[in-house]
């Protein structure tokens, strides 16, 4: 019998190469869940990612510090408190170039994978 709840304690950690923790707490990593991914992020200061065009929609909402986000040329910063949504299919990037490590939470719609993310060479 389901006892129709799921308490993650364990989250999975993303092995990345640029320095940001990735803790998917659901997703295709640690769960399988397909419909939807929810990670808590921590990038370091100076921190950035390749331009992506993912198929899914993505909320970013900025726990603590500050995130620089360019979506289809357009550049704005995030404070702690502030949240974004970037639809699918919009040309996207993600970077911490502030001096202080960024602190969010990210949730994807349908589940994040590399694939779906589209990333473009620098």
């Amino acid at each position: 019998m389901s006892t129709g709840y799921q308490i993650q304690t364990e989250p999975f950690i993303v092995p990345t190469t640029d320095g940001k923790l990735i803790e998917e707490h659901f997703g295709r990593a640690s769960s399988g869940e397909e419909a939807l991914s929810i990670a808590r992020m921590l990038a370091p200061a100076g921190w950035s990612e390749p331009p992506q065009r993912p198929d899914f929609d993505e909320y970013t909402l900025v726990l603590r510090g500050k995130k620089e986000v360019t979506v289809n040329g357009e550049r704005m910063v995030l404070s702690a408190g502030e949240s974004i949504k970037v639809n699918a299919g919009a040309l996207v990037r993600y970077a911490n170039p502030f001096s202080e490590e960024t602190e969010y939470v990210s949730v994807c719609f349908p589940a994040f994978s590399p694939e779906a993310a589209h990333r473009q060479e620098e």
